[in-house]
């Protein structure tokens, strides 16, 4: 009898299951599909790392059903562990033979978010080993920096990857339409956001301690991100990158221009407000930016309440020290992206040599939370909109949380056409 009711019980939850299997997963069909994801670009930027599991947390909740193999480019410094406690069912690929075995069982290519097109060469192998699908989710294209009032033009292998895969999801608007202006021929072109929406990796016991040592309460402080115009990766590492004096140059001249309205609005914040703020890195360059470029000109009352964050941080710390603040406002893009996953409020300060990714907040209606910093116009208008916030959390959250749900509802719908190419 007991057998029986167990059988009973165990066959009515299975039947429960596969009722709350979206329509668009049962037509895939009853054989489980694999999607080799590419992704993974490198790990010394929290968005950067951020890509991955925001897609493998898209994949998991919209194509259960389906299996999923992680094709990195880098998974060091610790992210390779933390995507394996995170999804345990999905394996992550890196010596030559597990690749090519990868390579040969899935039925799709996936190329994960990012700045470019980042894994041409991965898709080039793809196509040259096999001639099952592939497809690009949530890249700014052609993501190339060109100097001001130059012609940007994508890549003759670019554009021909591109038209030839399944589908194409720009995370900005504007590189929907180069797309579309530059001859690409994809049949589906549409905008779906940056993978990292999704991303829910969590160290809640790391983030309340650092909060409980300095003194931050959950609700009560703003989390604030400066930067260069470019960042300095030769001081990041294991990057390897050559110095670039002119880069050096350009940041002197900008850095004051750029970060002075960030200072502005931090002392707005503190003198104005009961909230604290946190400066705090999104690569590892960041760090020491934070107080030369930010706390060492605060006016001392104002220190008081500041708190520097003094080492980089991995993407799963961040998550759960953003979701407990009143918001975020900076010069960086994947925080605040970080920040609207969890529907907590983010402001972005964009500039021209960080491509057309910023664009994406007017995507999804955002556009009174971002700023062009080579616009006098609306730099003027950054701290009274930080403080805002920080005066007005709960519309701000409730923002926030709107800007959220239209983000959710596209990765549903992007997942509909992938699961379509299955």
């Amino acid at each position: 009898m007991t057998n029986r009711r167990s059988f009973i019980k165990e066959g009515a939850v299975a039947a429960l299951g596969a009722a709350l299997i979206p329509s668009w997963v049962k037509a895939i069909g009853t054989e489980r599909k694999t999607i080799l994801l590419c992704s993974s670009w490198q790990t010394f930027n929290i968005g950067d790392i951020a890509h991955t599991p925001g897609v493998l947390a898209i994949f998991e909740k919209q194509l259960p059903n389906v299996n999923v193999i992680l094709w990195p480019h880098d998974v060091a410094n610790g992210v390779k562990e933390i995507l394996e406690r995170r999804f345990p069912r999905y394996a992550i690929v890196q010596t030559e033979e597990a690749v090519a075995a990868a390579i040969k069982k899935a039925d799709m290519l996936v190329h994960g978010s990012g700045p470019s097109l980042v894994g041409r060469k991965n898709i080039v192998r793809w196509r040259k080993e096999t001639s099952k699908p592939y497809g690009i989710y949530g890249i700014t294209f052609p993501g190339i920096y060109a100097a001001k009032h130059e012609v940007i033009k994508a890549t003759p292998l670019d554009t021909e990857l591109v038209s030839n895969a399944a589908f194409a999801f720009f995370r900005d608007s504007v590189s929907l339409q180069f797309a579309k202006d530059n001859g690409i021929s994809c049949p589906v072109m549409e905008f779906g956001p940056d993978g990292t929406f999704a991303v829910d990796l969590h160290n809640d016991k790391a983030a309340l301690s650092f909060m409980k040592k300095h003194g931050l309460k959950e609700g009560e402080f703003m989390c604030c991100i400066p930067r260069y115009r470019f960042t300095e990766e030769w001081l990041a590492k294991g990057k390897n990158r050559p110095y670039r004096q002119d880069h050096v140059d350009y940041n002197n001249k900008m850095k004051d221009h750029d970060n002075g309205p960030l200072r502005e609005a931090i002392t707005a914040v503190v003198r104005k407000t009961k909230m604290k703020v946190l400066i705090c890195p999104e690569d590892e360059t960041h760090v020491a930016l934070g107080k030369s470029l930010l706390l060492d000109h605060l006016p001392e009352d104002v220190k008081k309440k500041v708190v520097w964050r003094d080492r980089y941080w991995l993407t799963d710390e961040a998550l759960s020290t953003y979701k407990r603040s009143a918001g975020l406002f900076g010069l960086e893009m994947h925080s605040p992206i970080i920040c609207i996953g969890q529907g907590v409020p983010a402001v972005v300060c964009r500039f021209y040599e960080q491509s057309t990714k910023g664009f994406m907040w007017k995507d999804i209606g955002l556009n009174d939370w971002l700023f062009d910093m080579d616009d006098p116009a609306q730099v003027k208008n950054i701290v009274p909109t930080v403080l805002s916030i920080a005066r007005n959390p709960k519309a701000a959250k409730a923002k926030a949380l709107k800007a959220r749900a239209y983000v959710q509802k596209r990765q549903k719908e992007t997942m509909q056409i992938l699961a379509k190419s299955l």
